[in-house]
């Protein structure tokens, strides 16, 4: 593994200045071997997201001792193509951690900290006032208005039938939440 100060020596060839310059944020790189001592340590910075989290620590340009102005976002850019040949995702290290059964063991925490849920109230059926029915209608009259109000292409249509059927449930159940509710009568009828 590439040591900070090498890094920073190839910063210099690059770019100028001195390896006073670089050597703060190559060694930023590196300091997750404090954690783990080996390649895996790469895993916490050196990819995309690592590169720009730099970028936050140590600001957007970095003004080296010849008075050259870089975007220190390219000094991340190198150290992390030095190490490993391009720049990865954080996904890509991701994809490479093999799940173990204790990374998703959790305990279910919502049933004790959530309250109980309130029973919502039944929408009053929007399809009454438009199709001029009653809350007392019968489940043939809104079927019934519902067939009537569709296109004729839509109602003959029978690779429309599965939809059909599908919203002619939907009517009758918020028919029956409606009349359930005593809902007044509609407007007009």
């Amino acid at each position: 593994m590439a040591h900070p100060y090498h890094h920073a020596l190839s910063s210099v060839k690059k770019w100028g200045g001195t390896v006073d310059d670089f050597i703060d944020l190559h060694s930023w790189f590196d300091t997750s071997k404090l954690i783990l001592s080996d390649f895996r340590h790469r895993a916490l910075r050196h990819h995309a997201e690592g590169i720009f989290l730099m970028e936050t620590v140590f600001g957007k340009t970095l003004a080296l001792s010849s008075g050259r102005v870089i975007p220190t976002r390219w000094v991340g850019e190198q150290h992390v193509r030095e190490d490993l040949g391009h720049i990865p995702s954080f996904a890509d290290w991701a994809r490479a951690i093999r799940p173990e059964p204790w990374m998703g063991r959790t305990p279910k925490i919502e049933a004790e900290v959530e309250p109980l849920p309130v029973a919502p109230t039944p929408a009053p059926d929007p399809f009454c006032s438009l199709l001029g029915l009653t809350a007392d209608a019968t489940a043939f009259t809104v079927l019934r208005a519902a067939a009537h109000a569709f296109h004729s292409t839509i109602r003959m249509d029978p690779g429309l039938r599965l939809a059909r059927r599908r919203f002619y449930r939907q009517m009758l159940a918020a028919h029956a939440a409606a009349a359930s509710q005593g809902s007044p009568r509609s407007p007009g009828t």
